[in-house]
């Protein structure tokens, strides 16, 4: 129960800015069940009603009295055309209020569904690079590409476990006035039955956990094929790297395999418990034909019931299984426990004088050997200035400090005389090129890859860098 509890105080934040929304998801919830037990409890007078001598009689049941009452004034020969009426249109309501229902979910979903995404999106994106640079690319790969769309189903069970419990209740009072004392029996032996099935499915929750590490394993060999590709070629390394990828999607196979067995027992086990339950009932009640319709409409109601209650339990166990889901989205999300580089208030409008490293000293984590170990620089304007020395001696370093994708663990960085962490980013970073060892290209146009450092560029701009380049002519052919 804590554990679910903790799920949905994880989801509610995701939903805050569409309190209305998640409000009328409710109302139209309840009032659908509402017209659902209407229609159904219009089933005792018209059953009533089909013995014209015995509808105007008293019985001692409160219900069928009251319903029955409602359509004395009608004349007999009209009656069982006028309940037909009402059920037909409370069921009409029903449907309208359903579909309403699912029409406002359906936004709703598609609200925070993006919202998950752009947001975990714009996290990576604005995050200081060492929580980048220390996790592995493919776990927020799971986290975006599927984790996100989890959590909103997550966040599907959990409204559909309000407006079921509403059901629930509609239901169970229905049932108290028909019949209290079988409407005890009958909680009692379905509470029983609930149990059993918590019983088989305790292990769900880890399985999910398990799912998640497993999927989170797969998407990062993915990652790590697609990026070594040539040297993967190179080496010949074909079969070698194409068991390793049949070693982590076997384990998500199983993991899921596992999980959807064990998930997939609620259905049969409630299925045969409750067909023994409602058997039951209709043998005993039927040694005693005069209660014959308050029985039968017990029993639809019954039969109506029982698959909330299941529904009730397969989101327990579903709510249990995208828990770590859940987890990770809001753990992606959360700001509190992650490092970020802030903008300076100074715009910088260009370099005029020099960059000067001031006794730098960085360290990629705090145990780490200091990748830079005082290091003091001038690294004057209008003049190249070239980095040299050995693999590992820190020149990536350097440029990452420049970037400013980290800042000095001690000493301080100077642009024209003042702190580089004063500098806005933006104008500070626009005014920097950058060419990478190896050249990384988007899925777009070309002149898009050309223009992505100056997106305002003229199509005179973007030729001229095409040619200085020397890449214009294989582009126009």
């Amino acid at each position: 129960m804590a554990r679910k509890a903790k799920v949905a105080s994880d989801l509610l934040p995701l939903v805050r800015r569409h309190r209305w929304l998640v409000a009328g998801i409710i109302v139209t919830g309840v009032l659908s069940a509402l017209a659902e037990g209407l229609g159904i409890s219009l089933f005792l007078p018209f059953l009533h009603s089909l013995d014209q001598a015995s509808f105007q009689a008293e019985t001692s049941n409160w219900l069928i009295d009251s319903l029955g009452g409602l359509f004395n004034a009608v004349p007999p020969d009209r009656r069982l055309l006028v309940i037909s009426a009402c059920i037909f249109g409370s069921i009409l309501l029903k449907a309208k209020l359903s579909y309403g229902h699912d029409a406002l979910y359906s936004l709703l979903s598609a609200r925070v569904g993006h919202r998950l995404r752009s947001g975990i999106f714009e996290q990576l994106l604005t995050v200081s690079y060492r929580f980048l640079e220390g996790s592995k690319s493919g776990d927020h790969l799971n986290t975006l590409s599927t984790e996100t769309w989890r959590t909103n189903e997550a966040l599907s069970v959990l409204v559909g476990l309000v407006i079921t419990v509403s059901a629930l209740l509609v239901y169970v009072t229905l049932l108290l006035l028909i019949s209290w004392k079988m409407t005890l029996l009958v909680l009692g032996v379905m509470a029983a039955i609930s149990g059993v099935v918590r019983l088989i499915t305790h292990r769900v929750e880890d399985m999910g956990k398990q799912a998640n590490r497993a999927n989170a394993a797969l998407a990062d060999r993915m990652l790590e094929g697609f990026a070594g590709m040539n040297v993967i070629r190179a080496f010949g390394r074909e079969p070698y790297e194409q068991k390793r990828f049949d070693d982590r999607s076997k384990r998500v196979s199983r993991a899921f395999l596992k999980l959807g067995l064990v998930s997939g027992l609620v259905n049969p086990v409630y299925e045969i418990l409750s067909a023994a339950l409602l058997v039951s009932i209709l043998y005993v009640s039927l040694q005693d034909p005069s209660n014959l319709p308050a029985v039968l409409v017990f029993i639809f109601v019954l039969y109506r019931l029982q698959p909330k209650v299941k529904s009730l339990d397969n989101a327990r166990t579903r709510l249990d299984s995208l828990a770590a889901s859940v987890e990770d989205v809001t753990s992606l999300l959360s700001r509190e426990d992650k490092p970020y580089i802030s903008s300076g208030p100074i715009r910088h409008e260009g370099l005029r004088d020099a960059i000067v490293f001031d006794d730098v000293t960085f360290r990629y984590a705090a145990s780490d050997e200091p990748a830079l170990r005082n290091v003091s620089a001038r690294l004057p304007a209008r003049k190249t200035t070239a980095l040299v020395g050995p693999s590992g001696a820190g020149k990536s370093t350097l440029i990452k400090l420049i970037f400013r994708f980290y800042d000095a663990t001690e000493g301080a960085i100077y642009v024209d005389g003042r702190p580089l962490q004063r500098l806005d980013l933006e104008s500070w970073r626009s005014k920097i090129a950058f060419v990478s060892q190896e050249g990384y290209t988007f899925n777009t146009t070309v002149r898009d890859n050309i223009a992505y450092g100056k997106l305002d560029a003229t199509d005179e701009e973007i030729v001229a860098a095409a040619r200085q380049a020397n890449a214009h002519a294989f582009i126009t052919q």
